[in-house]
């Protein structure tokens, strides 16, 4: 093989081949059912001009259909067969896909729009360590991709979460311990998955939203972080 070779951990790189540099942004965080895809949702109404980073289906380019189906298939297809057909390598393979779509994104954001990511490779990292993977050569490339100014975590009580969880019935199995969900196993993942968050972005600036009464607040809310934290 001739030319040059670029290493699968270099910055990303624009067309000149210069490294890409990323624009300020915020991440919005929280445990599964905290109501950020709601917030996202009518932060696009409210705020065209932002630039939305997200893996959910109605903020993913055309182009970026892929990155939609793999996460569908990963539900689908991997976890119920993690251990016996698929291993957890395989899973945390898979979701580096997830990782890298959001970093490219958001060094890809149009100049100088305010950029909010939602949960940013932090929520894909936690989940993976209460899967099992305690550690891995990928998650020291993750934390070194860029970090945001400012993390929103977003409360939301378990109970709640549950009751949106249709009762564990639009739980994935990444959203609970064991094979099937029950209050008590669901409960027990959320709260171990809101530590497991907020210890891995401890290095950052972080402003807890306790669970708001509506949409609304939450907007209202990050509306303000984001014009003190981007300007």
């Amino acid at each position: 093989m001739t030319g040059d070779t670029t290493s699968l951990t270099a910055p990303g790189r624009t067309e000149t081949g210069a490294p890409r540099s990323a624009p300020p942004f915020v991440v919005l965080l929280g445990t599964d059912y905290a109501g950020k895809s709601s917030a996202l949702t009518e932060l696009a109404e409210r705020a065209p001009s932002w630039h939305m980073v997200s893996l959910d289906d109605a903020f993913l380019a055309p182009g970026h259909s892929l990155i939609g189906r793999l996460r569908r298939n990963l539900v689908a297809d991997v976890l119920p067969d993690l251990h016996d057909g698929y291993s957890l390598d395989f899973m945390v393979t898979l979701l580096q896909t997830a990782t890298v779509h959001l970093r490219d994104s958001i060094e890809r954001s149009p100049h100088g729009a305010p950029v909010l990511v939602d949960s940013y490779y932090y929520k894909i990292l936690a989940k993976c360590r209460l899967a099992g993977v305690d550690s891995h050569p990928l998650f020291d490339w993750w934390r070194s991709f860029p970090q945001p100014r400012r993390v929103v975590f977003l409360e939301v009580s378990t109970a709640t979460a549950w009751e949106r969880s249709g009762e564990g019935a639009e739980a994935n199995p990444l959203e609970h311990y064991g094979e099937q969900p029950d209050r008590a196993s669901f409960e027990k993942y959320q709260s171990d998955l809101r530590e497991a968050l907020l210890d891995e972005v401890r290095h950052l600036p972080v402003t807890v939203v306790e669970e708001p009464d509506d949409v609304s607040r939450t907007v209202q809310l990050l509306g303000e972080v984001m014009g003190r934290d981007i300007g």
